[in-house]
């Protein structure tokens, strides 16, 4: 059978987060390092890719029974959710990433703020010479919303409950961790709201559809 799911809800930022964007050309004052942004709008974007790397990466500490060379010699359960490009072993991803842009701007200058972004400034300090090191970081500003966007590709439907789980349990892993650079500094924290899973595609039984939407809503 072929059918696809959508997985919807959002993403919201706990603490400032820093996706870098590139930083070809700076003027002289500019912020050293910015923000990945959506070259339509110039409002900062989570690029899909980085979120399904981050959860891939989460959850191969988890299912891998030993360290991977690289994430095609992940666990069955992970090539066959995210692929693999693996010689004899090649799987497209199950689970599509799609980019991910602010929504609630409004509500954002409503409580006064004038964009989604702010520059924190940082001092490395060279611990020899005592020398600093000032940099300025820009930030997607807590309380940013993001819509989230996964589609899920259902090739066997008795794979359906693990992929979920997987899918559930990575993003909950997230939520402890974080996205994005500067970690172990209080960046990134982030945290998932009002996921639902709907069938786009195909025609899925009312009862697959509710217990994609039970394991999504389970507190891990």
């Amino acid at each position: 059978m072929f059918a696809k799911i959508e997985i919807n809800g959002t993403i919201e930022i706990v603490t400032g987060l820093h996706i870098g964007g590139s930083s070809a050309f700076s003027a002289i004052g500019a912020v050293d390092s910015p923000v990945i942004k959506d070259g339509r709008t110039n409002m900062p974007m989570i690029p899909g890719s980085s979120l399904k790397g981050k959860i891939r990466t989460l959850l191969a500490k988890r299912y891998n029974n030993i360290v991977a060379q690289t994430p095609d010699d992940d666990a069955e359960c992970l090539t066959r959710l995210f692929g693999s490009s693996k010689k004899g072993n090649i799987k497209t991803s199950k689970v599509l990433f799609s980019d991910m842009f602010i929504e609630n701007m409004d509500e954002l200058r409503q409580v006064g703020l004038t964009g989604p972004t702010e520059v924190k400034f940082e001092n490395s300090i060279q611990r020899a010479t005592a020398v600093a090191n000032p940099r300025q970081i820009e930030r997607v500003i807590r309380g940013s919303e993001f819509e989230l966007e996964l589609i899920y590709n259902v090739e066997d439907e008795t794979q359906i409950q693990e992929d979920f789980e997987a899918i559930r349990y990575g993003l909950t892993l997230l939520e402890y961790d974080y996205l994005g650079g500067s970690g172990s500094r209080g960046y990134g924290k982030v945290k998932f709201e009002d996921l639902q899973a709907e069938n786009v595609i195909g025609n899925l039984s009312d009862e697959v559809m509710q217990l994609c939407n039970e394991i999504l809503s389970e507190e891990k």
